[in-house]
């Protein structure tokens, strides 16, 4: 058996699978959007000038931007904590990173709205020790979205930032050392750029997650906070206009599609380097 028939059967259960269980449903929303209510692209032209949904397109593309950045800041923090720590420090920061993977999403966001809502653990312990004499809007807004958000994808971004730090040439660093340079000046020009694909990575990971978010912005925004995924499901099951949820899908996935073309294309030529 020749090896390019080995590598067909192998990966060809995997293509079938995709495209049963992907490229499928896909189909079918498309053709919702050019079908539903009547046959033509008046979906897609609704979706591009109504302008509750460009909107909602806006707020979603700042949430997801500020929740890629802060869940791959705080990722890289921990991540240099699992990777050259003490060994003790090694432990806490793995059961910190996996222990979330044991709760689901739901738990999570009932937890921080019990947390940050008005009558909540925040505003009552501050409240009681007279740091504040209103509680605080954390919730039902924004910030408790974001708050959300950032806690469940931070251990997402963890795993290919922690990755690129294990393949530090840890020689490159001693060489800097011996050259007289400072431990911020080794971080900085040194260690960062070494680990910058994995960066990349987890940052595309994160924002990719965040745009499909439902259940923690339904949750913790409280209709206040309307992401793109909730608006589809509200155009789907309480203002029932499938033909315009489905176009507004469609649009969802070429945007990402795109984006994602494009970066691949300007980060091949750094990794040719």
């Amino acid at each position: 058996m020749s090896l390019s028939l080995r590598t067909c059967l192998l990966i060809g259960p995997l293509i079938v699978f995709l495209a049963v269980c992907y490229l499928l449903p896909f189909l079918g929303i498309l053709g919702w959007s050019v079908t539903l209510p009547e046959p033509g692209l008046g979906q897609y032209e609704t979706a591009l000038t109504d302008p509750l949904v460009h909107s909602v397109a806006w707020r979603t593309l700042r949430i997801c931007t500020l929740v890629t950045v802060l869940s791959v800041i705080a990722a890289y923090a921990i991540s240099l904590v699992w990777v050259r720590g003490s060994p003790l420090q090694r432990l806490l920061v793995e059961l910190c990173i996996l222990i979330p993977f044991w709760i689901s999403v739901l738990t999570r966001a009932f937890g921080w709205l019990s947390l940050l809502s008005n009558r909540g653990i925040i505003n009552t312990f501050l409240q009681n020790i007279g740091l504040i004499d209103a509680p605080l809007t954390l919730v039902r807004n924004d910030f408790g979205v974001v708050v959300g958000m950032v806690h469940f994808l931070i251990p997402f971004a963890v795993f290919p930032i922690a990755s690129a730090m294990r393949s530090v040439d840890a020689r490159a660093l001693m060489a800097a050392r011996g050259m007289g340079a400072g431990r911020s000046r080794i971080f900085w020009q040194i260690f960062v750029p070494m680990t910058i694909n994995g960066i990349i990575g987890a940052a595309l990971i994160v924002f990719v997650f965040a745009l499909g978010f439902f259940v923690t912005p339904a949750i913790l925004g409280g209709g206040r906070s309307v992401m793109i995924a909730e608006l589809i499901y509200l155009r789907i099951f309480q203002s029932p206009n499938w033909g315009l949820a489905a176009a507004i899908s469609v649009l969802m996935m070429l945007a990402v599609g795109m984006f994602l073309s494009a970066l691949m294309r300007h980060l091949a030529p750094r990794s040719e380097r």
